[in-house]
């Protein structure tokens, strides 16, 4: 007993004082220390200890709360230990890397998983539970699966053979003591104490199962651990008495423990037997239940939990259909509710069909047994954004087909939406079946599942390319309901089933359907044979099943989206007028804006493919109008459906960008956004350099392309110009060669092997495109050249135009009529010569700076008018005069119109102005002017444009 104690009862101070004339002292000792150290130096004295023991103190002491506390069910106080046990793992990571993670925080993680799977697997006691411990169950069952993950190996380690991984931990801990001896004899009594309580001896049992049964063992174990530590506290408090008695006690200490391992190394050995006797039998059982079931899979770990199949019917049970009736909507009522286990009431279902099928029960119950077999396999996933796993996919995939085919074979059973349960008739009889369900409603959700596990998915993964392969069973499903609604279902169900069949029709090109048009045939014979006993043309498949929908269809979204399918199918095959007069025809273009969104994309992708296919036709102009909308918002990519732009959380929050994703289209359906910006910029190129160097010098020149100048001007301000490398660079670099006129050079930019890559051969009939492109560059570039340069030449034969541009006479001939016609030019053509006389009408640079003075004048005159109007209370004055010559004689001035023309501008104009009356004399004073109608044409170079701003 300690001296420290020496305060109790005299019965006490009586055995202490024998006990201490039995232990031997050295003579002496005793009185140099009283000489030596004071009490309160005593009583205060310092022990040195290791980061490593502190530690793993640490660590031990909140592992024994937490045993404590699983021997008693608290699961709040086991989450909150954990919690702690975790942070002070974290704190000691620099010593675990060192040593190595410990095996009794192993042991630990392993015997708590296995505790809160068998306590999640006990329905009565979780029912049991209070509020507090149930969550505390589940949060701390959901931290442990994840915290063991990075475990794995050590886990598995553990669970194959504790005994070995208990023995080593054996051997590991006095090594651990001995490496902290420089201490005293303190430090390495406690870690004694510690490592005693961890150092239990696992049984046949999992250390699981022990806490659940709360046995007399665990509380004899307990105490015994109990009486360990006091003991070791005991002799800790003993070894500062002298460093005699410590030897001895550690001498001791050493024979208990040696004695205690010899005693025990018999049952130790029959035990370590017996478990490999178990584990074998566990073996052999486990290798049966997988031939029997076939589907079972082998887990990781240690033995897993032995689930009896739930008993459908009791023993001795007649089945027939109102029993089975009867199950099957005790298993439906579990449906949604909260823990239900899906997977488990999907096997039930299963289990209960086969039941079915074993007692004939008749088609009637399968059907409504497979109905609700699907609708568990959508519920799998209750989240909506989730998508089916691919085991559940196929699983779906498979009940689809086999539930058609029961319909096929078996014509009297009649199913719908109408029919009431009190009504339907399962029982094999005279009369047809009835079954309450709709294959429609579930074909529909199953083509909307295919569609979220596409978009999930990477799409440039292997992943993919496998999933889209279902894509032909999803189709084959569609036509075999196809076929059967067409002969047993109502006009509305046969309209939604042909959408359906549309939508994963319109957007795929039809490669065979075009060989034959072209006259080609297959280069083998089974090619051949192949194309020979394909089906019809998904154009003519397409012209079915849209004009049954335009005619049959009572909902306008239904028609709306087969009209813009239609539409995108046409133009994806280069039927342009088709595809163009169905548009117009339609007059979707009017109230497109109050469909719903998706309706909406599928409208901007049929428009921006009728775009491409005009492009690919010549169609330079309805091209860049159909373009024109997606392209000058910036957000093609979003409009189309391909993805989001990054935006700020005020535009949209998490909620609306989950619901945007939903909307996304799958990446076998996107259309090439770089090929689209390209055919815009072309067209643009195409149309507006001409109309640029038409127009030089018109102060209200308007743009047609915003986008194209916006890329114009980053050309033009980059300081360093080298030779172009994206698309856009080529685009430009091709304009400023059309600018001048330089056809080839244009030419050679826009038709080249890295666009052609990029671009041009990704089109079916490249090489058409290819010739399209190079007739629209040499016919664009000739009236480029001939606004820029008419007022060099008095005359110009069409034969050198002909040479320059390589084309034909004729087309050089009907180009210069047009713009003649069009009073683009000013000339006339003299046919015996074949040549173009120009009229030289012109006006200089300093006479297109005199109009455009003229104009900004009068507009400032204007606008004095009006502010000395307002101050004087009068309104509409200088608006309202009827003075003959006034500036608005014929018609009211408007912002944003056409300017007058010259000629027909006012003198009293310009004298208000304080202008010089000759600047417009030349051009008054011919008949036959340059500029006898309003908008008519001006002359000047695109190169002096800067003199406008300047001036």
């Amino acid at each position: 007993m300690s001296r420290f104690f020496a305060t109790g009862s005299d019965s006490e101070s009586e055995e202490s004082s024998s006990a201490d004339e039995i232990t031997p002292k050295a003579p002496g000792t005793t009185f140099k220390q009283s000489l030596l150290l004071s009490d309160d130096e005593e009583d205060t004295k310092r022990v040195v200890r290791s980061a490593k023991d502190k530690r793993f103190e640490e660590l031990t002491n909140l592992i024994k709360t937490i045993r404590n506390a699983m021997k008693i069910r608290d699961m709040a106080k086991c989450l909150e230990e954990f919690e702690q046990l975790c942070r002070a793992f974290l704190k000691s990571k620099n010593i675990v890397d060192k040593e190595g993670v410990p095996p009794f925080y192993i042991r630990l993680l392993a015997d708590l998983e296995d505790y809160l799977n068998q306590l999640w697997e006990d329905k009565e006691g979780k029912k049991k539970m209070n509020k507090n411990n149930a969550k505390a169950l589940s949060t701390l069952r959901q931290k442990i699966r994840k915290y063991n993950r990075d475990y794995e190996t050590e886990i598995a380690a553990y669970k194959e053979n504790p005994q070995e991984s208990a023995d080593e931990e054996e051997e590991k801990e006095p090594g651990d003591s001995g490496s902290s001896s420089d201490s005293d004899g303190e430090g390495a009594d406690e870690g004694v104490s510690a490592k005693s309580f961890l150092k239990k001896k696992p049984e046949p049992t999992s250390e699981a199962s022990k806490f659940l049964k709360k046995g007399s063992g665990d509380e004899s174990s307990s105490s015994d651990d109990d009486d360990v530590e006091d003991w070791g506290s005991d002799t800790v408090d003993s070894g500062s008495e002298s460093t005699d008695e410590e030897g001895e006690k550690s001498a001791s200490l050493a024979m208990v423990f040696l004695k205690k391992t010899q005693e025990t190394e018999k049952p130790e050995k029959k035990g370590e037997r017996r478990k490999k006797t178990k584990k074998r039998e566990r073996l052999e059982e486990e290798a049966e239940e997988e031939e029997v079931e076939g589907g079972w899979e082998k887990v990781k770990g240690g033995a897993p939990m032995v689930k009896e199949k739930p008993k459908m019917f009791a023993k001795g049970t007649e089945i027939n259909v109102p029993v089975v009736v009867k199950k099957l909507n005790e298993i439906l009522q579990a449906r949604g509710k909260k823990g239900t286990d899906r997977a488990a009431q999907i096997e039930l279902l299963h289990a209960l069909a086969n039941i079915a099928a074993e007692n004939n029960l008749g088609q009637g119950i399968m059907v409504k047994i497979k109905f609700n077999i699907i609708a568990s396999l959508y519920d799998y996933n209750p989240n909506l954004a989730a998508f089916m796993k691919p085991d559940m996919w196929k699983k779906c995939l498979d009940c689809i087909d086999e539930l058609l085919d029961i319909l096929f074979e078996h014509n009297n059973i009649f199913i719908g939406e109408n029919i009431a349960e009190d009504s339907e008739n399962l029982i094999i009889s005279d009369q047809p079946f009835r079954v309450r369900g709709c294959i429609l409603t579930l074909v529909e959700r199953m083509d909307e599942e295919f569609t979220k596990i596409m978009q999930n998915t990477d799409p440039h993964s292997q992943e993919y390319v496998d999933n889209l392969k279902d894509e032909g069973h999803v189709c084959g499903i569609i036509d075999r309901l196809l076929n059967y609604m067409e002969t047993k279902g109502s006009t509305e169900e046969v309209c939604r089933i042909y959408l359906r069949r549309i939508m994963h029709t319109y957007y795929k090109f039809d490669y065979k359907a075009h060989r034959r048009s072209l006259g080609l045939q297959g280069e083998t014979k089974s090619e051949q044979d192949q194309e020979e006993s394909e089906g019809e043309d998904s154009a003519v498949i397409m012209d079915r099943l849209c004009k049954f929908i335009y005619a049959k269809d009572r909902t306008d979204r239904i028609r709306t989206c087969a009209i813009l399918c239609h539409i995108y199918h046409h133009a994806l095959h280069s039927r342009w007028y088709q595809a163009r007069d169905l548009m117009l025809m339609s007059h979707l273009q009017d109230n497109i804006q109050h469909a719903d969104p998706p309706v909406q994309i599928l409208y901007n992708r049929t428009m921006v493919q009728l775009g491409i296919c005009a492009f690919r036709q010549g169609m330079i102009k309805d091209a860049h109008n159909a373009l024109l909308d997606i392209q000058s918002s910036g957000r093609a990519k979003e409009l189309l459906g391909q993805g989001l732009l990054m935006r700020n959380m005020q535009e949209r929050n998490a909620e609306q960008e989950k619901i945007e994703k939903r909307r996304q289209v799958p990446f076998h359906m996107h259309i090439n956004l770089e090929l689209l910006e390209c055919v815009y910029l072309v067209s643009a190129m195409l149309l507006e350099i001409p109309y640029m160097a038409a127009h030089e010098f018109d102060a209200r020149r308007r743009m047609i392309s915003k986008q194209f100048h916006h890329q114009l001007r980053v050309g033009e301000r980059q300081p360093l110009l080298g030779p172009p490398e994206s698309m856009r660079e080529h685009v430009v670099a091709a304009s400023k060669a059309m600018k001048m006129g330089d056809w080839r050079t244009c030419h050679s930019f826009i038709i080249n092997e890295k666009m052609n890559s990029k671009v041009w051969d990704l089109f079916p009939e490249t090489q058409r495109v290819r010739e399209m492109l190079v007739r629209k560059i040499q016919e664009e570039s000739l009236r480029t050249y001939l606004f820029t340069y008419s007022s060099v030449y008095d005359s110009i034969s069409m034969e050198t135009l002909s040479e320059m541009f390589e084309l034909e006479i004729p087309t050089v001939h009907s180009i210069i009529s047009k713009m003649i016609i069009n009073e683009e030019l000013m000339a006339s053509l003299d046919q015996p010569t074949q040549t173009v006389v120009m009229h030289r009408t012109e006006p200089t640079s300093l006479q297109n700076m005199a109009l455009q003075l003229a104009e900004k004048l009068g507009s400032l005159v204007e606008n004095n008018e009006r502010v000395f109007d307002l101050k004087q209370g009068v309104y509409g004055g200088y608006f309202n005069r009827d003075q003959k010559g006034g500036y608005q004689q014929k018609q009211s001035y408007q912002r944003g119109m056409s300017r007058p023309s010259p000629a027909n501008m006012p003198l009293t104009c310009c004298r208000e102005a304080g202008n010089p009356v000759f600047l417009l004399t030349p051009f008054t004073d011919q008949k036959g002017g340059y500029q006898q109608k309003q908008g008519g044409y001006q002359r000047g170079g695109y190169r002096n444009q800067n003199h406008q701003n300047n001036y």
